[in-house]
């Protein structure tokens, strides 16, 4: 990995992102059947480590130990040990295509090369969100993998329930607690570039008013959520911190609107330091 951080938008690297982005989704089915399950779908979640997409340690089906199925972004294969059967439900979800995942013919382009930039440069978004999440003395999520929206976030909560804005299953599950979700994703239809993010949820009258930092962050009314493009900030001089200083600066203004304990919210901010 270089120092530099490399261009990526959705465009050139579609074929291959929708393709990575389905085979994601059979990992995120084994944990949704394997994982002991957690409030906010938290057990759903894939992690990224350091060599690609892969599920949490996992009880074998046959009783034998524990399993972890991965997508290897660097030797670029599926890796994972036998077991016993699991039946997963085959349907994509969370995506514009609906031809189930196991007689999906359409999504078989893979690019080795786009991959190891995406790989990179997701690297370094990870590397980000695991640092501003590391002071919080709150309820917290790890840096989650997102195989649905083919996201990386981290969520925050308040310690507070709210009630989900539809019976929706993902939304009555996942929306059931007062939470801030700072997170990356490499870009979409919706959104042609890479982009840090950022939203609370609820979200009162005037969350959308702030004025963030660095000044190249935004409030996108299509997405619903502060951005802060990739390209806005992989050519400064110090990509890392604009980027923490945008998780930094969105999560003060959720904490101040959405009235989270300010002593709570400030530990995000090592106040008081996590280690003394």
């Amino acid at each position: 990995m270089s120092d530099v951080w490399p261009p990526l938008s959705y465009g050139p690297w579609s074929a291959t992102c929708d393709t990575l982005h389905a085979h994601t989704q059979v990992l995120g089915k084994l944990a949704v059947e394997l994982a002991p399950p957690e409030p906010q779908l938290q057990h759903a979640a894939l992690r990224l480590s350091a060599r690609g997409w892969e599920t949490l340690a996992l009880p074998v089906p046959d009783g034998s130990g524990a399993l972890v199925a991965a997508l290897d972004l660097r030797t670029h294969e599926a890796v994972g040990r036998r077991g016993g059967a699991v039946e997963i439900n085959p349907a994509p979800q969370e995506v514009p295509w609906q031809v189930p995942l196991d007689e999906d013919h359409e999504h078989a382009t893979y690019d080795p090369d786009q991959v190891t930039t995406y790989f990179d440069a997701a690297t370094r978004a990870a590397l980000v969100l695991a640092e501003f999440r590391a002071p919080f003395r709150g309820r917290s999520t790890p840096v989650n993998a997102w195989w649905g929206t083919f996201d990386l976030a981290v969520h925050f909560f308040s310690g507070q329930s709210a009630n989900p804005p539809s019976d929706d299953f993902i939304v009555r599950n996942g929306g059931d607690a007062e939470q801030v979700e700072i997170g990356w994703w490499p870009g979409d239809p919706n959104h042609e570039g890479a982009a840090f993010f950022a939203f609370a949820y609820p979200s009162p009258d005037g969350f959308a008013d702030a004025n963030l930092t660095p000044a190249a962050a935004r409030w996108d009314g299509q997405l619903g959520e502060y951005v802060l493009d990739w390209e806005d900030i992989r050519e400064s001089p110090d990509p890392h911190a604009l980027a923490l200083e945008f998780a930094r600066s969105a999560f003060r203004h959720a904490c101040a609107v959405c009235e989270w304990d300010p002593v709570l919210a400030a530990t995000a901010e090592g106040v008081p330091p996590p280690i003394r």
